[in-house]
């Protein structure tokens, strides 16, 4: 299932399957409102954040990867609101020190932004790095997490 929302970063799409979510995009399709609880939850839990009235997602997530970018958008999971880590940091999370590159593509493929939080990943020399939903939305998550 699918629901859409306005954001004050362009509209969501959220995707759900078997009562978890799979998929959070930014998107042009029009408005759609499936009524399934975890699509609704999650849109709350946004709006919530986007206010800067949620610090934490307590939403089932089920992402779908290769296990070395499951392990990646694991330890996305334990970086705390507000704070940022380098891509060489999330390599040596999962234990692959050498794998900053694999990481930072791993990143960009994470298919729920936002809830499992690549903004907070820059590189070692302080820049933003790269954002696969535009250099600009992490410009603001960042900002609002500040």
């Amino acid at each position: 299932m699918q629901r859409t929302f306005d954001s004050p970063l362009g509209r969501i799409l959220l995707t759900e399957k078997e009562g978890c979510l799979t998929g959070l995009d930014f998107t042009d399709a029009p408005l759609l409102s499936a009524d399934c609880p975890v699509l609704r939850e999650a849109e709350r839990q946004l709006r919530e954040y986007f206010a800067g009235e949620r610090k934490f997602f307590s939403l089932p997530l089920a992402p779908e990867g290769t296990p070395f970018q499951r392990a990646a958008w694991e330890s996305l999971q334990r970086i705390p609101y507000g704070e940022t880590r380098s891509y060489a940091w999330e390599a040596m999370q999962i234990g692959r020190p050498g794998a900053c590159r694999a990481v930072g593509n791993a990143n960009g493929k994470n298919p729920l932004p936002i809830l499992i939080p690549c903004h907070r990943v820059i590189a070692a020399d302080g820049t933003l790095g790269g954002y696969s939903s535009g250099i600009w939305r992490k410009e603001y998550l960042l900002a609002l997490e500040k």
